[in-house]
């Protein structure tokens, strides 16, 4: 359906205009990635692996959102997939509308956000459209980026870490209006300055992913790396292991990568990573059936890292696959070392032996996104070009189910970006002497 205030809004933003932008009118709806309450079994009786996010995944105009105190409504330029989209599109492990109807019991502007759809999507580039009562950083106009975090901060818990707050939740997962569409809603804690050389697909794609690398393996609420430190990083040229590969070589640690292809491979290397396992070459099976694990192939495994690094064993394993992978890691790890785990994509129930973490003083840690400290860090070295954007493709907002499918199957490379109101590649560089003096790392990815 034909948008004219959007249309004008667009207009604005590609000729630079920002102060136009403040003057605009917003408009009554937008274009959304949608998933629906109605079909929520959709899938019913499928294997994970078989589920299509093409079938589930509509676009469709959605009403535009109420704007709230602290809160600001973006115009999205682009977006990108993470992994929370895969989930949200197969309804697993559970349909996400079951945490937009928990959030809209907490207050009644927190109601907006319990609907029928569900406007996915946690990240995105873009302009400040308006910002709500009680925000003065940010204005109309303002070229951002958002971080998934969303927090009401009203309980004690989250001061000393915002992630530990007792209402927190992942925006465009476990709340509505996400980042996937033309327009969205977030909380104006949410958003940080767009590094100006990159373009709005590469900016948009780095910061969930981004920021969860960086605590997870960098924050002394993860592992805590340190220069020398062998760090094990699985799909190390995935969404998230590629911003691991990047903080690892950056902070001086040796990444061991973990890749399932010789391109996926050849990724690595082009990072400066020289350590480097392709796990379908050794086909390795760390799973003797769906209910035994094999000692022994996490035996293998251990040798040929020992093999890569002169025989030692990682100071930390960056965890990610979760069930498939977990048994080997905690084997792995070296005595008094860390495992450092989120996200479980091959499936949350994990299983190990205790013997080698209990009886070896191994730390297993938990980690979840990153606090706004963490985040605005983590922008900040991207915005100074010292970690690079891992874009390899992009769709258009119609393909976005497409898009969704080569994550889901593993197809991709880095990251994978969806345009919004950008009409094509390549704009909204604002420094383009830095983004050349950069050109090699931000290309890294692409096809």
């Amino acid at each position: 359906m034909p948008n004219g205030r959007l249309d004008d809004i667009r207009q604005a933003i590609l000729a630079g205009d920002s102060g136009g932008v403040a003057a605009l009118p917003v408009p009554e709806h937008y274009r959304g990635v949608t998933v629906h309450a109605d079909e929520v079994d959709m899938f019913a009786g499928m294997a994970g692996q078989d589920k299509d996010p093409r079938k589930s995944l509509h676009i469709e105009a959605v009403p535009t959102p109420e704007l709230g105190p602290g809160e600001a409504l973006v115009a999205v330029m682009a977006s990108a997939i993470n992994y929370n989209t895969v989930w949200t599109s197969i309804f697993e492990p559970i349909p996400t509308f079951k945490f937009l109807k928990k959030y809209g019991k907490l207050s009644p502007l927190a109601k907006r956000h319990d609907l029928p759809y569900h406007v996915v999507g946690s990240d995105l580039s873009g302009v400040v459209l308006r910002t709500g009562v009680g925000v003065h950083t940010w204005k109309p106009g303002d070229e951002v980026v958002a971080h998934c975090l969303n927090v009401e901060l009203e309980s004690p818990d989250g001061h000393n870490d915002t992630m530990l707050d007792t209402e927190q939740r992942i925006w465009g997962f476990e709340t509505n209006f996400g980042g996937l569409a033309e327009v969205a809603l977030v909380k104006a804690n949410q958003l940080m300055p767009k590094p100006d050389h990159l373009t709005w697909e590469e900016a948009a794609s780095p910061g969930l992913v981004n920021s969860t690398a960086y605590r997870q393996l960098v924050s002394r609420n993860g592992a805590d790396m340190k220069q020398g430190d062998v760090v094990l990083i699985w799909g190390a040229s995935g969404g998230l292991g590629s911003y691991a590969t990047q903080y690892a070589l950056n902070g001086g640690a040796i990444p061991v990568c973990v890749v399932s292809s010789p391109e996926k491979a050849a990724i690595c290397r082009k990072l400066g990573a020289e350590l480097i396992i392709d796990r379908s070459a050794e086909a390795y099976k760390f799973w003797k059936s769906d209910t035994e694990q094999d000692p022994k192939e996490w035996q293998r495994f251990g040798a040929k890292i020992r093999e890569l690094t002169g025989g030692e064993d990682p100071d930390i394993v960056f965890e990610h696959p979760g069930r498939e992978t977990f048994g080997a890691s905690v084997y792995a790890a070296r005595k008094g070392g860390t495992i450092v785990t989120c996200a479980s994509t091959s499936g949350y129930m994990h299983q190990y032996d205790n013997r080698y973490l209990w009886m070896n003083l191994k730390r297993i840690v938990g980690s979840h996104f990153a606090n706004y400290r963490e985040s605005w860090e983590a922008n900040r070295l991207i915005a100074k070009g010292l970690i690079h954007p891992t874009l390899s493709k992009t769709y258009a907002l119609e393909e976005t189910g497409q898009a969704a499918l080569d994550v889901h199957r593993n197809a991709h490379q880095g990251k994978v970006g969806v345009l919004a109101l950008a009409p094509q590649e390549g704009l909204g560089v604002r420094d383009e002497e830095k983004r050349a003096k950069h050109l090699e790392g931000i290309n890294a990815f692409r096809r």
